[in-house]
């Protein structure tokens, strides 16, 4: 992903601010060994919503692909994951980690160099790549398809940048998060949406009126997020990680969400 925000990041600030007024940065583990938790017992986990099949609420509760993944992180640290929605924006330019709001960070999420300013990521854990989304029965085959057309894409986003840099002649529509960029497409609002293919293609198989008319390799990897200098927890996650791609767990996560 990418980026959505819905809120302000001052208003973010200050619901993050209350919440960490309510924490405390305390150890895991026995004798204090292992990584540092703002809040005992839990790892705390920001995303923002919705980002199917990555993270989305079904039935009162936040499940997806990254939520499985951040669980196994959480039973060897022999805690309790919580998700906490909040503005992309916060997660993006690290404030969220700043004031304390989460642990981590898992929100399908492009490692940049931008984004590494200003928090470390785990070792890659997914590959994507930048996808169109168009309605069935449309002419639009590329993107060269829409000059003079409108294409929508989700604010503060690597497929933004996508949009941006090979838009030429398009009409760029920019939506707050991707469930009003899918809706826009759904309805005719825009000719064709941008975003990760992994997302876009969950979309279509649940929507067969829409279909992914086109993926652009651009050699994107998602990480999990942490805060800048938290290398005991960003070797934690990639421990686990690395063990559940060796034991066969990532597969059983991956064919679940993605068959």
């Amino acid at each position: 992903m990418t980026a959505r925000s819905a809120l302000p990041v001052l208003a973010a600030a200050a619901a993050a601010a209350l919440l960490a007024g309510c924490t405390s940065t305390a150890p895991v583990g026995q004798q204090g060994r292992g990584p540092e938790l703002v809040r005992p017992g839990a790892l705390l986990t920001c995303t923002h919503l919705p980002y199917a099949p990555f993270q989305v609420k079904r039935d009162g509760k936040v499940v997806g692909f990254d939520v499985d993944l951040v669980d196994l992180v959480a039973k060897d640290l022999h805690v309790t994951q919580q998700i906490i929605n909040t503005p992309f924006e916060g997660i993006e330019t690290g404030q969220d980690f700043a004031i304390r709001t989460c642990d981590l960070a898992a929100a399908g999420m492009t490692i940049t160099p931008a984004r590494a300013k200003v928090m470390d990521f785990s070792d890659p854990y997914f590959n994507a790549t930048q996808a169109l989304l168009v309605k069935r029965g449309t002419s639009v085959k590329k993107i060269e398809d829409l000059k003079g057309r409108k294409l929508g894409y989700q604010k503060a986003t690597t497929g933004a940048l996508y949009a941006k840099a090979h838009g030429k002649g398009v009409e760029l529509v920019e939506f707050e998060d991707v469930g009003l960029l899918l809706t826009a497409v759904g309805s005719g609002q825009v000719d064709a949406g941008i975003n990760d293919n992994g997302v876009l293609l969950d979309y279509a198989k649940h929507n067969p009126d829409t279909h992914v008319a086109a993926e652009f390799d651009t050699g994107e990897h998602y990480g999990f997020g942490v805060r800048k200098g938290n290398d005991a927890l960003r070797k934690r996650i990639n421990e686990v990680l690395a063990r559940a791609k060796k034991d066969g767990s990532y597969d059983r996560i991956h064919r679940k969400w993605f068959g």
